[in-house]
């Protein structure tokens, strides 16, 4: 029985949505705290001047990079936990850290940014793997000005644990009412999936009825949308129509999802099979690998709602294996884009292709492929070409992780380049695809630690404002298809809904709970 509209916290027994994969055992159970005056310090003393301190004192850092602090820490058994470093910072600059775990770096750069005093002292938290036994952790500094000033260290589930997806969701909800967070779009259908899956571990009604109270705006009392969909970005929002319905049961936001369902019997092709990007002119004959991520995720959470999964897997394995054959190179990575028709300005007159390999369109299709094969039956045809392209995307995903921070470039194999910087959207999405895919078994197990990487590069991004709400930054603005130099422009913005959704899907999958 569907569940009443006012009855929004009731789990999600039944499910026929992707469920949320179960979390790795955590390292300890118990919250254990080593202070860093007790830790062999390098290059830095141990002071008692700012109020506010545990223990009898804190570590001040040298003024130089490569200082650092090293702690020994026990283990009763092996596996992720929660690892809080209480700091102060009483600049205004980042003071950022490198941590190793055992003398391997698990988050470089580390942003440690000012706390307006010395004295106002907080915790960054950073999700690590320990061994059974004795480990250690070393916290170095990443810049010449040294690290802040660093209190303790804190082993396990305790109290400084902060929960990056409720801290997300809860900020981004005081920031913006289900009527001004912006019109029919896919960032925001992407950040309110993102908040969907928070909704489903958390069970707080409020972040269901927020994403209701969304789509009530443009779905009315009979099912009508005034949406033509005549470009894949504005279907990727139907997936909450799939939600609301499920939760509900409500048969209005059936008829809007089948409203996206029946366009795509007239929607534009190329001549295998593959959608355009758009009906419009600009886009006509093109596949960009966004587009991918727009309807196919959609299309196979529609079939399992709604009864229609054999039309829904083989329609997007169909997709996904068309943009594939077109936009994947030798090196694993998918160019941007492709045109059939060698029109477009950016189109190679030979291979029709984009010139760049874009992080962000890569992001798109590799959380697609992830939501598809894990939707699709096991015995489905075209499971085998679907797993050769995610495999061979894996490992260029890995060539080309930047390894100092862990996140990846926004041009991702031109990280030598020094205007080139990493972005924060589509490290999220590398990193969920990757520990989802080793979970499922769609890759080889060592992509655990490729993706572990990028989990702590992307929690370096994250830093807590003065008005006490979460802050994500290096963020692309949403972009067209372009050269070089019109990637490393284009903004890069804090708190941007294409960042914050890939945010909560991946710490979703990889969060220690």
């Amino acid at each position: 029985m569907k569940v009443a509209p006012l009855l929004l916290a009731a789990a999600l027994a039944g499910s026929t949505l992707p469920a949320l994969p179960a979390a790795a055992e955590p390292a300890a159970s118990a919250a254990v705290r080593y202070e860093a005056e007790d830790a062999v310090v390098h290059q830095g003393v141990v002071e008692s001047n700012h109020t506010g301190f545990t223990g009898s004192g804190f570590v001040n850092y040298a003024n130089t990079a490569g200082s650092h602090v090293e702690f020994t820490v026990e283990s009763d058994r092996a596996g992720t936990t929660a690892l809080g470093l209480r700091f102060a910072n009483g600049t205004s600059a980042d003071r950022p850290l490198d941590i190793t775990v055992n003398g391997q770096l698990v988050a470089g750069g580390l942003a440690f940014g000012s706390t307006g005093s010395w004295t106002g002292w907080q915790t960054r938290n950073v999700t690590v793997t320990l061994k059974a036994g004795t480990n250690t952790v070393r916290a170095t500094s990443a810049g010449a000005t040294g690290g802040p000033n660093l209190d303790s260290l804190t082993i396990g589930d305790g109290p400084s644990v902060t929960d990056w997806s409720v801290a997300m969701v809860e900020s981004t909800m005081a920031r913006y009412s289900p009527s001004s967070i912006g019109g029919w779009s896919y960032p925001v259908g992407l950040y309110l999936y993102g908040q969907y899956l928070v909704y489903q571990r958390t069970h707080d009604a409020r972040y269901l009825a927020y994403i209701k109270s969304y789509v009530d705006r443009f779905v009315d009392s009979g099912g009508n949308i005034g949406q033509g969909f005549n470009n894949l970005d504005s279907m990727q929002a139907g997936r909450l129509l799939n939600i609301l319905h499920h939760e509900t049961g409500q048969p209005r936001y059936q008829k809007a999802a089948m409203k996206i369902r029946d366009r795509l019997n007239s929607y534009p092709r190329t001549a295998e099979g593959g959608f355009w990007h758009s009906t419009s002119d600009s886009r006509r004959s093109q596949l960009w690998a966004d587009g991918v991520y727009m309807v196919n995720p959609f299309l196979v959470e529609y079939g399992k709602e709604f009864g229609d999964s054999v039309y829904a897997s083989n329609e997007a394995t169909r997709q996904l294996a068309v943009y594939g054959s077109h936009l994947q190179v030798a090196n694993g990575l998918l160019k941007h884009a492709w045109d059939e028709s060698r029109d477009a300005s950016w189109s190679d007159p030979k291979t029709g292709l984009a010139p760049e390999h874009w992080c962000r369109a890569i992001g798109w299709y590799s959380m697609a492929i992830v939501n598809v094969l894990d939707a699709v039956p096991a015995d489905h045809p075209r499971r085998a070409q679907l797993l050769t392209l995610l495999r061979n995307l894996a490992a260029g995903i890995e060539k080309y992780q930047d390894p100092a921070t862990g996140r990846w470039f926004q041009v991702a194999d031109k990280g030598s380049h020094g205007d080139n910087w990493t972005e924060t959207s589509c490290s999220s999405m590398f990193t969920f695809a990757l520990s989802r895919s080793v979970q499922q078994g769609y890759v080889d197990a060592h992509y655990a630690q490729v993706a572990q990487r990028g989990y702590q590069g992307v929690l370096g991004k994250i830093s807590v404002g003065g008005d006490g709400r979460t802050n994500l930054t290096d963020i692309s603005i949403g972009t067209n298809v372009g050269n070089y130099s019109y990637y490393i422009k284009r903004d890069r913005k804090t708190n941007d809904f294409h960042g914050l959704g890939a945010f909560l899907i991946m710490n979703e999958q990889l969060r220690a709970r």
